[in-house]
């Protein structure tokens, strides 16, 4: 019981409802142009919870084998750190996930476009594979990512242009303009939870070289940068509910500024990185909530 209990937490569930919550707002969108498909959104939801799985899997070993993950490090105590689970039990999870995602994956696009759609399908097919090694290539290996700086800008690509702009396609078969804005705000809300994470550990971070971007900016820096992507994200919705204005309720995700400008509130005046690990729970649920509130304001 006790090892389940570690392989739930090395699947981090409280990063799951952000991983979805572009795909959510997305069908929204889609519904109100009237392309939504129950099929599609459940086998989308799906597809990117495994992708996020395989993400936080493959962070866990990668942060693990290299040492990252420490008696240093502030956040919760990781399932290789905890020596619960070995390496090799989590490597062979990880193959596992790889092949359960390039299932889901392959049924998600061949019920979204079938054979009618050739280059929609060759062109999703590659970012599914891209999905899958830029989740693993974060942490794993000589060259990740993660370790470099880049982390921030995969998250704002995958959280906001592939998850909404993406899965819009996947019901609509084309792009629309409609999902510009809101992929920018989520994929800027999202940037910053890794941004947030990442000034949480910054000191430790350092000292095992996983050089994140929080760390090349340095406490400071890493803060005006938090202010940009959540001041930003709010411009960017804003300007989506009075470009796409239809009614006074489409602006009931209004309510989502309160949480995130105390949130930017505590990051401003935050002296203890330990105090930033609250916030970052807080800041997620607010991703999703603006997220399911930016898209039923958007029906209504």
């Amino acid at each position: 019981m006790e090892k389940f209990s570690t392989w739930i937490s090395a699947m981090r569930l409280r990063t799951l409802p952000l991983s979805i919550s572009g795909i959510i707002l997305a069908a929204c969108l889609a519904e109100y142009n009237g392309y939504f498909n129950w099929s599609i959104f459940t086998l989308a939801i799906l597809t990117t919870l495994s992708f996020q799985i395989l993400s936080n899997l493959a962070n866990d070993y990668g942060d693990g084998v290299k040492g990252t993950d420490n008696n240093d490090r502030v956040g919760p105590e990781r399932a290789i750190q905890s020596g619960k689970i070995s390496p090799e039990e989590l490597f062979n999870a990880i193959k596992i996930n790889v092949l359960i995602s390039i299932a889901l994956a392959c049924f998600l696009i061949f019920k979204a476009f079938g054979v009618k759609y050739f280059w929609l399908t060759l062109i999703f097919f590659i970012l599914g594979i891209m999905s899958i090694v830029a989740a693993i290539r974060y942490t794993v290996g000589g060259g990740a990512y993660g370790y470099k700086g880049f982390g921030d800008i995969f998250v704002f690509i995958f959280f906001g242009g592939v998850s909404v702009a993406g899965c819009y396609v996947l019901f609509a078969k084309t792009i629309d303009h409609v999902v510009f804005l809101p992929a920018l705000s989520i994929g800027l809300l999202s940037t910053a939870v890794l941004n947030l994470n990442n000034m949480r550990d910054r000191v430790p971070d350092a000292k095992s070289n996983k050089m994140t971007l929080a760390v090349k900016l340095g406490e400071h820096g890493a803060k005006n940068y938090h202010y940009i992507l959540v001041g930003l994200a709010i411009v960017f919705s804003a300007l989506f509910g009075i470009l796409y204005y239809t009614s006074v309720f489409n602006f009931i995700y209004l309510v989502t500024y309160i949480p995130l400008i105390i949130h930017l509130k505590k990051v401003r005046y935050n002296e203890n990185p330990r105090d930033l690990d609250p916030e970052l729970k807080k800041l997620a649920l607010t991703t999703v909530l603006l997220a399911v509130l930016m898209g039923i304001g958007h029906l209504l």
